[in-house]
This record gives C-alpha cells, sequence and structure tokens, in this order.
C-alpha cells in the first residue's frame, strides 16, 4: 500500500516545516537573483529532485533541505581522476560545471549553496524567458515527461508565491451525503478486462467536485472510459484524475492553476461510449491518482489519502 500523505502535523511540526520552506525561499531567491534566474524555477528542479528521491531507490537521497544533486562527472569533470574536487581551477581544467557559490575557494557539490549557484549559472547560460527555460530542462534531462513535469511545478509555485502548498482536502463537501470503499483493483470488463485504478466515490447528481489539491488542470474534456473528465498534476509528481462527471466549472480550462478547494465539476454518470454517453452506471465520481517517478508513471491506490482528507474535514 502507498501512501503518500500523512495526517495533520502538530504544530510543532508545522512550525519546523515553515522554517524548512523559508529557508529554501531564501536560497532561491538568493541564487536566483545573482544570475537573474525566477525563485521558482530553482524551486521546481529542487521539488522534482525531491520528488523522485522519494520513490527511487537507484537515486541518493539527499540529506539536506536542498534536493538538487549533480553527478561526480557533471560536477568535476569525466575525465577528472578526482571525483571529489573542489578546486574551481582544476574542475574547470578538466571541463567539470561545479562552481563556488559562497565564495570559500571550493566548489563543493554536498554544499547547498554551491549547487544552487552552478544550478542557477547553468539555467542561465540559456536566458530567462519560459521557453528558454524549458530548453535548458531538456539539455539536463533528456526526457520530455520530466520537463513538463518540472514546467508544471515552476508555473504552481509561481502562481502562488509561495512554498507552502502541502494542504488537500476531500473531493466531496462533507454537507453532501456520498459513500465510498475501497475499490482499487476491482474488474472492469468494459472496453476490455482491465482493473480498477482508483476509488469510486457514489453520490447525487450535481454534488460538486474539488480540487483536492493545488496544481495545473493537465487535461479537461471527454474519455470514453471516464466521460467528463479533469486531469490535474500538482507538486508532487502526482497525477490527480476526477473522471464521470455531469458537467464542468466553466470558468476553468486546461492550463489554469487551481487552488485545493477549488470546484472544478459536478457528480454525474457520463462515460463508457462516444462523446456525451450518461447513464450506464449510478451517479458517482472515480478519483485516481498516477505517480512519475522521473522514469515512468504508474496508478496507486488513491483510498489511504481519502480517508485521511476526509478525516481532516470532519
Amino acid at each position: 500500500m502507498f501512501v503518500l500523505f500523512t495526517s495533520s502535523l502538530s504544530a510543532e511540526a508545522k512550525t519546523s516545516r515553515e522554517e524548512l520552506l523559508s529557508e529554501r525561499m531564501e536560497y532561491y531567491i538568493q541564487y536566483g537573483t545573482e544570475h537573474f534566474i525566477p525563485w521558482y524555477y530553482l524551486a521546481a528542479i529542487d521539488q522534482f529532485e525531491r520528488n523522485i528521491q522519494l520513490v527511487r531507490d537507484d537515486i541518493p537521497k539527499r540529506d539536506s533541505s536542498i534536493a538538487i544533486q549533480f553527478h561526480e562527472d557533471y560536477w568535476a569533470g569525466s575525465m577528472n581522476p578526482n571525483k571529489e574536487d573542489t578546486s574551481p581551477a582544476t574542475i574547470d581544467l578538466f571541463g567539470g560545471k561545479g562552481l563556488d557559490g559562497n565564495n570559500d575557494g571550493k566548489a563543493d557539490r554536498n554544499n547547498v549553496e554551491d549547487v544552487l549557484y552552478t544550478m542557477a549559472a547553468y539555467l542561465s547560460e540559456f536566458g530567462n524567458a519560459e521557453e528558454n527555460f524549458s530548453i535548458a530542462l531538456w539539455e539536463y534531462y533528456r526526457r520530455e515527461e520530466t520537463v513538463r513535469q518540472i514546467m508544471t511545478i515552476s508555473k504552481i509555485y509561481q502562481q502562488n508565491n509561495t512554498l507552502d502548498l502541502y494542504d488537500h482536502v476531500f473531493p466531496l463537501p462533507k454537507e453532501h451525503n456520498y459513500s465510498y470503499r475501497s475499490t482499487w483493483g476491482d474488474n472492469r470488463g468494459w472496453g476490455g478486462k482491465r482493473i480498477h485504478e482508483g476509488t469510486d466515490l457514489f453520490a447525487n447528481y450535481g454534488v460538486p467536485v474539488r480540487a483536492s489539491t493545488h496544481g495545473v488542470i493537465e487535461v479537461m474534456g471527454w474519455n470514453e472510459y471516464g466521460g467528463w473528465r479533469v486531469g490535474i498534476r500538482d507538486i508532487h509528481n502526482i497525477y490527480h484524475y476526477f473522471a464521470h462527471l455531469g458537467s464542468f466549472n466553466k470558468d476553468l480550462k486546461k492550463g489554469d492553476v487551481v487552488k485545493t478547494g477549488t470546484i472544478i465539476g459536478y457528480v454525474g454518470s457520463s462515460g463508457y461510449g462516444k462523446e456525451g454517453t450518461s447513464g450506464k452506471f449510478p451517479p458517482h465520481l472515480h478519483y485516481g491518482m498516477y505517480l512519475d517517478n522521473g522514469r515512468t508513471e504508474w496508478a496507486f491506490d488513491p483510498y489511504p489519502s481519502l480517508r485521511i482528507w476526509e478525516r481532516q474535514q470532519n
């Protein structure tokens, strides 16, 4: 069972998180400003790196307030015999990219200031416009989906102007009647044999459906399986899928940044056919969650997270 989100933080833990986020923001602003790079570009890369380190065994987990880390060959130079070299002069001699960000005479890839300075310097080589940032990401990661993920995180940070975007809500308001249970892995027959990748929340037609997270609307429209559906990507590389809607919030469109709790649509029974098909099953919200780990994306059971968010709203 994969549970991404924990229950409410204690006051002490919340204070600690606020202090950590404040420290990170100071770093992003400082080293972004030095290279005329928007702080949210550095923040987005750092958050993406943190996300994949949490779910990948093949990547070292950086024990630091900043998660960005460079490969030793990139930092010191592929032909450098000393992979732990911290001398700016010899690193440059061997074509390494590591830089001294805090002016202590060392370019240390384990030092957060040197790391952020180096990343900001790399980005500045391409320019500070959005399209330049996208090109820089492609040259660095060489994966289209990773570029899109980081661009999304950047957009969310820019729109909200804060790093503290960890709050979530249950997708259906508590004042409405609804019911649900764990339906992960149940068999589904329409459209071919497949398993159920989500949780069904049964409710009446027209019950408001809320964005469970801060994110960007990645998908909005018709799908023969999910009917009228909305897909939202958050800062944790997670895609939140809301399907079988009766209608959308007409003030929203694909590409919009939404806040936690924003009404994105209304419960319906659409799907299982050509566009407009409805009524083939009782009205309900299908809620799914998909995680991208920097290599691939897979579905995981949203039921544990839903239970936590439901308890928090009561």
